[in-house]
């Protein structure tokens, strides 16, 4: 089953984000298909703030790093890290990713809609094969955000050529609804919390992603580890060494070949 064809199942794909390679190849050891990348929990390992384009780098090493994952990858590459539609085109055709997530705004604000399909326009001519999920921010940075400017945007970028749309902000079931029967291709949201998998399924929706929540649950879950040793507590419970070492390992063999 190909990358494209997990957007069509029963269920909707659900897209766990990685931020570095132990967390990628963790995912996939639980049987997920696919898994994405988040630019917040890349930057942040490397002590970058979300966005100003700082986790280019990081990202094209991690991909790489997942070159042997049993899973296909997905990247999130913000706005693709230039104003130039070739130079993004060429940064995606080289990166080796199954699909990217680009998104329509630079700098916290939205770019003008036909900036972004010259970008999307250009990844698809020069790599056909990867899934581009373009990104609609308006919700997501409380810019122009109506249904209809979405909607607006979404036919602008279908027209150029991407594969799928994520709405990230849209909560609303009824609002959901709309997009998910107006748009062509399908819909991606981030997680809702009021909403299982079930319910948007039931609204048309045909991807989830979690965005950064792991990388976020993650260092919540390791502060409070050292929190309750430090105060006496009781430690948490995790994954032992030998598991967490032998899953590392077998990667590591897979790599090898």
């Amino acid at each position: 089953m190909s990358f494209r064809d997990l957007h069509y199942g029963k269920s909707p794909l659900l897209l766990p984000n990685a931020w570095d390679a132990g967390s990628a190849i963790a995912f996939a050891d639980k049987g997920f298909p696919a898994v994405g990348t988040t630019s917040f929990g890349v930057g942040a390992a490397a002590g970058h703030a979300d966005g100003a384009r700082a986790s280019k780098d990081a990202t094209t090493a991690l991909v790489r790093a997942l070159d042997g994952l049993p899973a296909y990858v997905s990247a999130d590459i913000e706005d693709g890290y230039s104003d130039d539609p070739a130079e993004v085109a060429g940064y995606v055709a080289a990166l080796g990713a199954a699909g990217v997530n680009i998104e329509d705004s630079t700098g916290e604000t939205l770019i003008a809609p036909e900036r972004h399909t010259a970008k999307i326009a250009q990844i698809k001519m020069r790599a056909p094969g990867v899934f581009v999920n373009a990104r609609i921010d308006n919700y997501w940075l409380g810019q122009d955000a109506a249904i209809s400017a979405v909607l607006d945007r979404a036919a602008a970028y279908v027209d150029a050529g991407a594969d799928g749309i994520f709405v990230p902000g849209v909560t609303e079931p009824a609002d959901l609804e709309v997009l998910a029967a107006r748009i062509p291709v399908p819909v991606n949201v981030l997680v809702v919390p009021a909403l299982t998998i079930g319910d948007l399924a039931r609204l048309g929706i045909r991807r989830v992603s979690t965005g950064s929540l792991p990388y976020r649950a993650a260092i919540d879950a390791a502060v409070a580890a050292a929190t309750a040793v430090r105060d006496g507590g009781q430690p948490p419970a995790a994954t032992p060494y030998p598991e967490a070492q032998a899953r590392l390992a077998k990667y590591a063999s897979l790599l090898a070949g």
